[in-house]
């Protein structure tokens, strides 16, 4: 064997070898031995009209109404029937289902306030709602 195929066994064995000592990334659902619960922000149920009267930046939020039009790359316009806010949504959180200004949906996020702009919602999940 020459040295340069030796040179390109030991690198490709240090190659593999190190991929078997990373640790493995997978969430455990079991029980644990530790009872401290952890804190949960929990997520307010209100309404638009309350959201933009008094917002506060990153609320945790769920609404239910429909987004009634797109106002932008990854922004519409969502109202629950007390009023309209803007909705930046990720086009990666969409339901596999299409959804227009007739469908019911859920949206959970945060508030997002600015100093030059109206209270935004920053959707983390989106789902229809029947």
């Amino acid at each position: 064997m020459s040295v340069h195929m030796k040179k390109r066994y030991l690198m490709a064995t240090a190659v593999v070898s190190g991929f078997l000592f990373l640790p493995a990334h997978a969430q455990y659902v079991g029980p644990s031995g530790n009872t401290a619960q952890p804190s949960v922000q929990k997520t307010a149920q209100q309404d638009v009209k309350s959201i933009l009267a008094n917002p506060v930046d990153d609320q945790h939020v769920t609404l239910q109404g429909h987004l009634l039009r797109k106002q932008g790359h990854e922004k519409y316009i969502f109202s629950d029937g007390s009023g309209e806010i803007v909705a930046e949504i990720d086009d990666d959180d969409f339901p596999s289902q299409p959804v227009n200004e007739k469908t019911k949906v859920e949206i959970i996020g945060e508030v997002d306030t600015g100093l030059r702009r109206p209270p935004e919602i920053e959707v983390d999940v989106i789902k229809i709602v029947n």
